[in-house]
């Protein structure tokens, strides 16, 4: 039996080699593979020896030779082949060990393999006959049931040629996103092909399955883009059960709107409940106790089975106040006290007890139905807040500006058409998913109650007519912010300085579906 090695990630590969020639294996090697197999004192032929060619052009040819593609692309089964292969004085090829470089982490037309993913397509395509390891993670398993059966059975050649081709996949795909870029020597893209260039390669991994879908009745997955290492991945569960897909939805919403807070308000910590993608209350405060007792104070009936997520360490005294508050699905903070923990536990056993880093940037946007995608860069909030326009006569206060600012951001992360009512650092009010502005408007005063008098409102996008703004400052808001953006503005604020408001204009919608 022969083996050919040749690896960029040379994890596990010396153990891996040595298991092979224990098995009886004739070991093939090139490049890198064979020095570190020299360096071991692991007997093996280098590919010139079996070739009988030198390595060219700085080791761009060196395995593209009919002594190794034919040693591995042999029909065992056909007597032709076999017969071509005696012809040739050519050694069959049993099983290939072959990794790429992981491009995407320093693009180069040098490092744009040829060779490689050759001989592990060459090897996938004969997996009738031939094993293809692509990664160190396989190694195990391969030699496990070499050493039990002496050989690879259909079902496991099977799957590691499927996982070869999901190998090489992903490398052309990032041999494209980077030729998207311009590459070498092409023109660097306009902005808006870099977001949605001509086709779209993405290679994903499944990372985990999750307990189900949207539903019971559904299956569910978490997938990641192949080669990258999201923050999820860094995830602790501590406790609690299963996590689903809406569990993973949600949380992550709250997380990144945890962050987006406490951006927006240095010095402050920042709590965020979040049921369905929305908040049902959100505060920044002085400390992660204070905000949670705000956030929930805002709307304790809809915090029921959602998602709370703490912008900092929960400890004993933090975990005792979420312990005596409704039931939560998920806790989402960056670390927990051994106390805290114990605390959580004991009261709610079913509570996936999270902690986390903090999420990366969301990049490009996909979303799909059927055979069809809408692809988009990431919503942020792009006009600073010394860019917006007060067009009313009455200017905000500093305080004003702060609630303002927690109002919009909490608005441009809810569901449309959303209204968010805010006051003293707090989101009392949200009025989220609505086909009528002046409908969310009123969902948000209710929610907020007395709460609403001189609070400040945001609107994810522009009053259509002046009726929403009526509603909002009908219950005492004092303050507003909006897009605008209207045929109707001057009828909005003209409204606005009827009722002694503050308006301001941001120049940016934010809608969300």
């Amino acid at each position: 039996m022969r083996a050919l090695l040749s690896v960029w990630d040379k994890s596990g590969l010396i153990d891996f080699a040595r298991g092979l020639e224990s098995l009886g294996f004739e070991l093939v090697a090139s490049g890198g593979t064979a020095r570190a197999l020299s360096e071991a004192g692991i007997a093996h032929l280098d590919v010139a020896e079996v070739t009988g060619f030198p390595e060219m052009l700085d080791g761009r040819v060196k395995t593209l030779h009919p002594r190794i593609h034919g040693g591995i692309l042999a029909n065992r089964s056909e007597p032709g082949h076999l017969e071509a292969l005696r012809a040739h004085d050519i050694d069959a090829i049993d099983l290939v060990v072959c990794n790429l470089y992981p491009f995407a982490s320093d693009p180069s037309i040098e490092l744009i393999d040829v060779g490689g993913p050759t001989m592990v397509r060459a090897a996938a395509k004969n997996h009738h006959h031939v094993g293809v390891v692509t990664s160190p993670a396989q190694y195990a398993l391969v030699l496990e049931e070499l050493r039990e059966s002496g050989g690879l059975s259909d079902a496991t050649r099977h799957e590691l040629a499927r996982a070869a081709f999901a190998h090489t996949a992903s490398y052309d795909a990032e041999i494209v996103a980077w030729m998207d870029r311009g590459g070498a020597i092409g023109p660097a893209p306009e902005p808006r092909d870099e977001v949605v260039p001509a086709t779209l390669h993405l290679t994903l991994e499944r990372a985990e399955v999750v307990r189900y879908g949207e539903n019971p009745h559904q299956i569910g997955a978490r997938y990641r883009v192949a080669g990258t290492s999201p923050w999820w991945d860094h995830v602790i569960k501590h406790a609690g059960s299963a996590l689903s897909y809406l569990n993973l939805f949600d949380a992550d919403a709250a997380w990144r709107l945890v962050h987006e807070l406490a951006d927006d308000a240095p010095g402050l910590s920042a709590v965020a409940i979040i049921k369905h993608a929305n908040a049902s209350g959100a505060a920044v405060a002085s400390t992660l106790a204070e905000a949670f007792a705000k956030s929930l104070e805002a709307d304790p009936q809809s915090a029921f089975g959602g998602i709370v997520a703490v912008g900092g360490h929960v400890d004993d005294e933090l975990a005792t106040l979420i312990a005596a508050g409704p039931q939560a699905d998920v806790i989402i903070a960056s670390s927990y006290s051994e106390g805290a923990i114990d605390t959580l536990v004991k009261r709610r056993k079913a509570t996936r007890l999270l902690s986390a880093p903090a999420p990366e940037a969301l990049g490009r946007s996909i979303r799909t139905f059927g055979h069809t995608a809408l692809v988009q860069n990431a919503d942020e909030l792009l006009v600073p807040v010394d860019h917006w326009r007060c067009v009313t006569e009455r200017q905000p206060t500093p305080e004003q500006l702060r609630d303002l600012v927690l109002a919009w951001r909490v608005c441009a992360r809810t569901t449309s058409n959303a209204i968010v009512l805010a006051r003293d650092g707090v989101a009392v009010g949200v009025g989220a998913g609505q086909q009528s502005r002046v409908v969310a408007a009123g969902i948000a005063a209710t929610k907020a109650g007395e709460q609403s008098v001189g609070s400040a409102a945001a609107s994810d996008a522009f009053f259509p007519f002046a009726d929403g703004l009526e509603s909002l400052t009908s219950v005492g808001v004092t303050t507003v912010v909006q897009p605008g953006g209207s045929v109707r503005d001057q009828e909005v604020i003209d409204a606005a300085n009827a009722a002694g408001i503050v308006m301001m204009l941001t120049g940016e919608r934010h809608f969300r579906h």
